[in-house]
């Protein structure tokens, strides 16, 4: 059965789905169109699985962190009960927005008319409202998201018809066991606005190809394009594995690695992406949380957030690495940047077409398959 997107011909569709030695890349559409994106937030985002938060950012009770999602401003909450919860961060009264920010407290009360609710979401308290015919404060609860904990993220599925996300990712969580990804904390989050369509992040992030130009003095030296490798995908993910170049010892400094590991996983690079844009890079002594909050085709809110095993907290050294480790993630994305502005001032030009696959861009066309796929009537 031909696959048929509206707004793409089916042409173009033909020459993504081609075998990767004859496939081009999505067509410019994919990108620049809004209603195309509509058709991805419908498709892949609010049908599948997104990464919200980590639960040592909501350790305690009483904890919580504020984002908006997708136009939903959203809480991120530990209740006095010990159970993370997800839930609707705007008041059923006039439907102004609760709280901004992160911190702790045990209500969460309305600046507009005073409204307060528990750290489960149960309206406890509605100034004058007993006057009000058949209003019961007991009935009143703030929406709650479907939610799931893998690995430490705190995961939402926004129509709630989602399968477990765990059960897609088995041979993904054996390959990375070793790493204790459940185990590891936020250490320094960076945050970027980024005015581009959300793929154009996804796909420099899952190829090493463009080290050898964009990071020609600080990722190449280290992990050169030549050598990545992309084994063939067993789920709805991609895992770039970058070897370390002969004689090198990856980054230097840092912190300490992560004890078990394998030769070559503890000097080796590895960026994964768990469809549609969950982005984890993997390093020997921790790992690197990209967190995509889209909010429209031509742009997106991008968090990187450092991520170190939790005994690290307590180390004397732990901000100057933490530090350290930022900044170097800052400088790397900064040369992304310069790239990605690019790429999105080409992908608006009228004059330009979908271009070929090179060998080294294996997880593009793995992510493309799986995008046609999610996006197609047929």
């Amino acid at each position: 059965m031909k696959r048929m997107i509206p707004g793409l011909e089916a042409a173009e569709l033909d020459a993504v789905s081609a075998k990767q030695d004859a496939a081009s890349t999505l067509p410019t559409r994919a990108y620049t169109d809004p209603t195309l994106y509509e058709r991805e937030e419908m498709r892949l985002f609010r049908a599948g699985w997104m990464p919200v938060a980590r639960v040592d950012q909501v350790a305690e009770p009483g904890d919580y962190l504020s984002l908006t999602l997708l136009d939903q401003p959203l809480l991120v909450v530990r209740g006095q009960d010990g159970v993370v919860r997800v839930l609707s961060n705007v008041c059923l009264h006039r439907a102004a927005r609760l709280v901004e920010g992160a911190g702790n407290r045990k209500l969460f009360t309305c600046p507009y008319h005073a409204w307060a609710y528990d750290t489960e979401g149960q309206l406890v308290r509605a100034p004058l409202m007993n006057e009000v015919d058949g209003f019961a404060e007991k009935q009143c609860r703030l929406p709650a998201l479907r939610t799931e904990i893998w690995q430490g993220f705190v995961l939402v599925n926004l129509n709630g018809e989602a399968a477990p996300f765990a059960l897609s990712v088995t041979a993904y969580d054996a390959r990375f066991a070793g790493w204790g990804l459940e185990r590891m904390v936020v250490a320094r989050t960076l945050h970027f606005d980024s005015p581009w369509n959300w793929k154009v992040l996804v796909e420099n992030f899952m190829e090493a190809y463009h080290h050898i130009a964009a990071h020609s003095t600080t990722l190449e030296p280290l992990f050169p394009a030549r050598a990545s490798v992309v084994p063939v995908n067993e789920g709805p993910y991609s895992i770039l594995h970058m070897p370390v170049a002969p004689h090198a010892e990856s980054f230097e400094g840092g912190f300490p690695p992560l004890p078990g590991l394998d030769e070559g996983d503890a000097h080796d690079l590895f960026a994964t992406v768990l469809f549609p844009h969950f982005l984890i890079a993997y390093q020997g002594n921790g790992a690197t949380w990209y967190q995509l909050l889209p909010r429209a085709h031509d742009g997106f809110d991008l968090y990187i957030h450092v991520l170190v095993d939790r005994d690290h907290l307590a180390g004397a050294d732990f901000d100057r690495l933490a530090d350290d480790a930022a900044g170097l993630l800052s400088a790397i994305h900064q040369e992304d940047i310069a790239v990605n502005d690019l790429v999105w001032a080409g992908l608006k030009a009228p004059m330009t077409k979908p271009g070929r696959l090179s060998t080294l861009e294996t997880s593009i066309w793995q992510f493309n398959q799986w995008w046609l796929e999610k996006m197609s009537d047929g």
